[in-house]
């Protein structure tokens, strides 16, 4: 005799499905709402590109197949799920460049997929929800990001002061790096690279462990060691300085940006795309309760250009061990100006945003905020008499033609087990006829949200039929539809 097989799924993945899809439908159908009204087209491109147009810029970027799932076609050339939605966008702009009319500003939503090692809340297949604009170098391009980003979580119900919109420019952290020492070549970009991801680890690794990993490493709780950048301690102070400059007002940090920089011309550009964008949100007014400057933001990926924008949640939650902590992240973006240039071979501006679709809901659901989310069950029409399923299908077939939603018991068990399946469904109204409904011409609707007895304490008709609670009530056949539709919308549903 065979064995079984287990059924079981890769570690860093996960089923989904009833209330944490509808909370996900939910988040994807209000942000294509807000993105769509401000004048972004959706686009869809595949999960699987070739590994030459994702690897460049990758984490391990010497082994173009590490940190995404690859394979080979039966061309022997390397395939790979995407591990973003950005470099498939770039390669779409490329090959359809002469079509397109730019600025081309699109948003699009899917599954991203990262060969990394999963961990409590990371996971190996994510959702994430993007816009970009290719083919603008205008600073209001990125400025619009972070208010389009602000206005989609208040959209969600999130209130100002729950969340943080946090601007940078990578061009004032290359001054930073340049004034700190960091050679220019090969081995500089990949120190420059450790120390990037090193700054952007302040929020939760706090000074003293950027320290550590700008210099000669640091060892974690589990004993793992993360190889530093071997910075000499003058040049982690400077950074360090950098990191803390923005406590002030939006005038305040761009002087003191300036001064930090001071020598590097590229820094300097920085600084003066920052003011710009300062000023553009003033005119919007977009105040530091929902966008501000702050030199903190690193955004880890190398293929940054300019701007680069974190959108963080301030709000707190509690942790596996019940301590409160800040929610953190929930989606970020920047300038990347050279990655379509890698198949054109000419620059083309673009800039973009990235938010965390599952990351979002977690949020949400701290906040309790996803209780609209989850879509009630269907009426359920009970089947009593086997014999007269045509006509319980008929009254299923109205309901739904009348935008109801609606559901005919298909199993093969009672009254009692249909009432707990129903139950079981979240099913807000369910619909009986017996044989004595049905020679009346009648019906009788039980509503299953009022009152706290449940469907399973009922052992037969007869205990039903008695019940005094005031949940169930008798209608004529003809009265079906307006009678349900107008239950359903006297409680909202």
């Amino acid at each position: 005799m065979t064995t079984p097989l287990k059924p079981r799924l890769p570690r860093g993945f996960e089923d989904a499905n009833g209330p944490g899809l509808d909370l996900q439908n939910r988040i994807i159908t209000i942000l294509s709402e807000v993105y769509a009204r401000y004048g972004f087209d959706r686009l869809t491109t595949p999960a699987i590109e070739f590994a030459d147009a994702l690897g460049k810029f990758l984490p391990d970027q010497d082994r173009p197949n590490e940190g995404v799932f690859s394979f080979r076609d039966d061309d022997e050339q390397w395939l790979c799920l995407r591990y973003d939605l950005t470099a498939p966008l770039a390669r779409y702009v490329a090959e359809n460049y002469e079509r397109l009319s730019f600025p081309f500003r699109r948003f699009q939503t899917g599954s991203v997929f990262r060969n990394e090692k999963p961990g409590p809340g990371r996971f190996r297949e994510f959702v994430q929800f993007d816009a970009d604009t290719v083919g603008s170098a205008n600073m209001a391009a990125d400025t619009e990001f972070c208010m389009l980003v602000a206005d989609a979580l208040e959209a969600l119900g999130l209130n100002r002061g729950d969340y943080a919109i946090k601007i940078n420019n990578r061009k004032v952290l290359n001054g930073i790096l340049e004034c700190a020492g960091i050679a220019p070549g090969a081995e500089g970009d990949m120190q420059r690279l450790t120390v990037l991801r090193a700054m952007d680890k302040l929020d939760r690794l706090g000074v003293e462990g950027v320290r550590m990993l700008l210099g000669k490493g640091r060892k974690d709780e589990s004993g793992d060691f993360t190889k530093g950048a071997g910075l000499e301690p003058q040049a982690i102070d400077r950074i360090v300085s950098f990191l803390q400059a923005g406590t002030s007002t939006a005038n305040d940090v761009c002087s003191e940006l300036s001064h930090l920089v001071e020598g590097s011309a590229q820094g300097q550009e920085g600084v003066a795309e920052l003011s710009t964008m300062r000023d553009l949100l003033t005119a919007a007014r977009y105040q530091a309760d929902r966008v501000r400057i702050d030199p903190s933001v690193v955004r880890g990926l190398a293929y940054y250009t300019g701007p680069v924008f974190e959108a963080e949640l301030t709000f707190e939650i509690k942790d596996e061990d019940g301590r409160a902590v800040r929610f953190g992240s929930i989606g970020g973006g920047g300038r990347y100006d050279d990655l379509v240039e890698r198949f054109l071979g000419k620059k083309v501006p673009a800039t973009g945003v990235s938010i965390g679709v599952s990351r979002l809901a977690a949020a949400l659901k701290a906040k309790g905020l996803a209780g609209g989310a989850q879509s009630e069950g269907p009426v359920v029409v009970l089947v009593l008499d086997r014999d007269q399923l045509p006509g319980y299908q008929a009254m299923v077939s109205e309901l739904r033609g009348h935008g109801v939603r609606a559901e005919l018991y298909l199993g093969e068990a009672g009254m009692k087990a249909q009432m707990k399946y129903a139950d079981r469904r979240g099913a807000p109204l369910i619909v009986i006829e017996g044989s004595n409904e049905r020679a009346s011409g009648q019906l009788t609707i039980k509503d299953l949200r009022l009152g706290a007895k449940l469907s399973a304490d009922i052992a037969s008709r007869e205990e039903w039929a008695k019940a005094k609670d005031g949940q169930q009530w008798t209608i004529t056949r003809s009265d079906l539809v307006n009678n349900i539709k107008a239950k359903l919308g006297a409680t909202g549903a």
